[in-house]
């Protein structure tokens, strides 16, 4: 525990009163050597049972003194009480114990509530950042509905190269007017390590193909959909497996999908 904590614990004042084990009392020793301030707090707490027996009678009895000072040992040395017995400030002092005991009690039920505090608002931040990230995701959810619902986007099916993926598929929505194009690639496998997909917007009388984009992270995409632009008046689109970061012409052995764009 910090020097802060151990104050605020309410085992100083146990301490003080000979109420902790000997466990927790050697570590209030080592906390009191490494912290003046720990040892400042329980002369302090020393000088408030004092003033609180001398409220209850007159001085401690000598064998009150001495059992304060068995379990106030290394903190600092008291003052010699009278000889004389003396019942009254027997009582105030039994009663300053008890006192300082409930007070120590309250000190570490109040700790604790405020420990059980810090993990709630703790739940609550993670719990709202949880709901952020859905409410995210309905969106983006929401605009992709809208865009492949859209008149202005149209829908261009690649169904599996039948020699290399054959059930694999792939499907296109495309902006002939903005040149922007989602592809939903939820129907491709995972890639194997070391390669990505990618796609290509093709002419085909000469075949000319122009690289699009690239499906990256796959793995990590719950959706699977990608946005490119800039995307060339397309008469068909493909997408082959590459090499990680791409290729200047596609590997027509490695097709695994391929779709026309209809007039």
């Amino acid at each position: 525990m910090t020097e802060e904590e151990i104050i605020a614990s309410g085992l100083l004042e146990l301490y003080v009163t000979g109420s902790l084990s000997a466990e927790d009392s050697m570590e209030v020793e080592k906390a009191m050597a490494q912290f003046p301030s720990i040892k400042e707090e329980i002369e302090k707490i020393e000088a408030t049972l004092i003033g609180l027996s001398e409220a209850g009678g007159q001085e401690a009895s000598e064998s009150v003194w001495k059992n304060i000072s068995l379990a106030t040992e290394n903190i600092r040395t008291l003052h010699t009480a009278p000889k004389t017995r003396n019942w009254s400030s027997i009582t105030g002092w039994a009663a300053a114990v008890i006192f300082m005991m409930g007070l120590g009690f309250m000190i570490k039920q109040n700790s604790d509530l405020k420990g059980k505090i810090r993990n709630i608002n703790t739940k609550n931040v993670v719990l709202k950042e949880r709901v952020l990230n859905s409410e995210i995701e309905l969106a983006e959810a929401t605009d992709l509905l809208e865009i492949v619902r859209s008149k202005d986007y149209k829908s261009v099916t690649l169904p599996g190269n039948q020699a290399v993926a054959p059930e694999a598929y792939a499907t296109v929505y495309y902006n002939e007017d903005t040149h922007v194009a989602y592809i939903d690639a939820k129907g491709l496998p995972s890639p194997p390590a070391g390669k990505v997909y990618q796609v290509w917007s093709l002419k085909m009388n000469p075949l000319t193909p122009s690289s699009i984009g690239l499906l990256e992270d796959m793995e990590t995409s719950e959706r699977a959909f990608f946005k490119v632009e800039n995307v060339p008046s397309p008469e068909a689109f493909g997408i082959t497996l590459e090499p990680e970061g791409g290729s200047e012409s596609p590997t027509l052995d490695q097709l695994y999908t391929l779709g026309m764009v209809s007039p």
